[in-house]
């Protein structure tokens, strides 16, 4: 069995990476080798683990190909690949953690953790101004973009607040919200907008979706940046209309030096950290060797998707 790695993997978990395959197993590590030697290696590969880029799968026929174990929950760029093998990405592995990094960074807009942190810094002690202006998570009335895996765990989280959550999503029946404008319309009285859509849902905040915000709510994207008008969410923010804003995605990664996301204090930049959690690549690892013995034995994969479908 030939298997190519495009996922970057340190010493640790290669090591642990062949622990758990067969005798016998050939591994070839994209990072180990030049441009052309690794898209050579790819064509003669039966397994393949990570996310190349789409050309790989495109633009040369990979005969030898028998399963591909995507390492993400995404997978929008490859819609126009189409491959005769199973595929399967990591479902909700990452989901939890997505949903942490909101709810965490709504709690240090709310309590002003980024302003105590620059003051613990310089050793100022101003603590009864910052408590003047502090909020609270609790009671809030949520609006969630998306109603896959992240969003239910961010509306599971944010139960413990008691807030009012609202799903928004085309076709799901648990969703309360099912079109942009039902969502305009309920925008004026919402307090926060987490942003948990795939990157198929291109622009979909649109500027009048943020021209539709109530002054001084919150705004979170944990999906994919190019969801978000982000010309128009950073005006409204250099304009003082909006609270602040939470973003582990962004429009451009990374985002260039000079940026005005980057100095913006009601700005939380997680910096696409939020699916980060021990033993990640281990995680990646295990739904690769339990997906080979489910393949093995002929048994239905872990999270299988379909390209084209997008889902």
């Amino acid at each position: 069995m030939k298997i190519f790695v495009f996922t970057a993997l340190g010493e640790a978990a290669r090591a642990y990476l062949r622990q758990q395959l067969p005798a016998g197993a050939e591994l070839m590590f994209n990072a180990d080798l030049p441009a052309d030697q690794a898209r050579a290696a790819l064509q003669s590969a039966e397994i393949l683990l990570g996310n190349p880029p789409p050309a790989w799968l495109t633009e040369s026929p990979l005969p030898a190909l028998k399963f591909w174990q995507i390492d993400s929950a995404g997978f929008d760029r490859y819609k126009g690949v189409r491959l005769a093998v199973p595929v399967a990405n990591m479902g909700d592995f990452f989901a939890w953690g997505c949903a942490e990094t909101m709810v965490a960074g709504l709690l240090a807009l709310y309590r002003r953790l980024p302003e105590l942190v620059l003051l613990q810094a310089k050793q100022q002690w101003v603590g009864a101004e910052v408590r003047g202006r502090q909020g609270l998570l609790r009671g809030k009335r949520v609006v969630i973009l998306g109603a896959g895996t992240i969003g239910q765990a961010v509306r599971e989280q944010l139960s413990g607040f008691g807030c009012a959550v609202q799903l928004l999503a085309r076709r799901d029946p648990q969703a309360q919200l099912h079109s942009k404008e039902e969502l305009a319309a309920a925008l004026p009285e919402t307090d926060v907008v987490i942003n948990c859509l795939p990157g198929s849902a291109d622009q979909f905040f649109s500027a009048e979706l943020v021209a539709a915000m109530r002054p001084g709510s919150i705004y979170a994207s944990v999906g994919r940046g190019n969801t978000t008008d982000e010309p128009a969410l950073l005006a409204a923010l250099q304009a003082g209309r909006l609270g602040g804003a939470v973003l582990d995605v962004t429009a451009t990664e990374p985002i260039p030096p000079g940026h005005s996301l980057w100095t913006l204090p009601n700005v939380l930049l997680t910096q696409h950290t939020g699916g980060g959690q021990p033993r990640e690549a281990e995680g990646k690892i295990d739904q690769l060797v339990r997906n080979l013995a489910r393949l093995g034995a002929g048994q239905p994969l872990e999270n299988p998707v379909a390209l084209e479908a997008g889902y």
